[in-house]
């Protein structure tokens, strides 16, 4: 798109005044590519996949609007614009961004699906990765869960903290308390639609679930990947403990 383009994109399609936000804070492999298609297929939100920036001003919200209007438009009439944030590579600072409204999910996975999800993916690249090995997979969790832990202690803004497994295991449960805390005018469904970078890598899941266009509750078998029990009794000590601290915190929380 060229630039006078864009400028015109900006220009006719800004968001309606308050310029909402909502952030999921998460990990990989936590059904977030599932979450982002959810809430993006409502009509009030725009966004549905990783963006890869850092929100620690004002001006990551110009940023923010311009990518996403590089391939995509916004919804007439819609409210918020939607990212996730899953590495530690990327901050969120709500206190220093000027929104007048935002809406922050904090949401973890189980530890032994996670790992050895991370750990299915990542064996499957062309090339040799880190992450490919449970040792490496489990560090990045618990590194993200001690940050998210972190940011619970120190953000001082309102999040609703949910367990990620409810999106599969109760989403009937889960969807209506979204609804309620994103003060959307329609429920959120277990369906919802493909878009535009849908199962491309960088994007979200890359598996071909994730092309189903609604929820599939039948779980990843991945009893093929081997993780040694200390590593997933290591990981198993930081999630009770970060995901004890997180619902503590939270001004509202739905959890197994």
């Amino acid at each position: 798109m060229h630039s006078l383009d864009l400028q015109a994109q900006l220009n006719m399609n800004a968001l309606p005044e308050p310029h909402a936000r909502i952030f999921l804070l998460s990990h990989m492999r936590a059904f977030t590519s599932l979450a982002g298609h959810i809430l993006g297929s409502h009509p009030q939100i725009n966004g549905y996949y990783e963006m890869h920036i850092s929100y620690e001003d004002a001006s990551a919200l110009d940023r923010q609007l311009e990518l996403f209007l590089e391939g995509d438009a916004l919804k007439p009439g819609s409210r918020y614009l939607f990212d996730k944030l899953l590495h530690n590579d990327y901050a969120l600072r709500p206190e220093r961004l000027g929104l007048p409204e935002v809406k922050i999910l904090v949401s973890l996975l189980e530890p032994e699906p996670t790992i050895k999800s991370i750990v299915d993916l990542f064996s499957q690249k062309p090339t040799p990765e880190p992450l490919a090995a449970p040792e490496a997979a489990a560090d990045y969790y618990m590194a993200r869960l001690e940050a998210l832990a972190e940011f619970s202690r120190t953000a001082g803004q309102p999040y609703f903290y949910f367990d990620a497994e409810l999106f599969q295991r109760a989403p009937e449960t889960l969807l209506p308390r979204l609804t309620h805390w994103l003060e959307l005018d329609s429920p959120l469904n277990e369906r919802y639609q493909i878009f535009r970078h849908t199962g491309q890598a960088r994007k979200g899941d890359s598996s071909p679930r994730i092309h189903s266009g609604r929820i599939d509750r039948t779980p990843v078998d991945y009893s093929h990947v081997a993780v040694p029990q200390k590593v997933l009794d290591a990981a198993r000590a930081v999630y009770e403990d970060c995901r004890r601290q997180i619902i503590e915190k939270a001004e509202d929380a739905l959890h197994l």
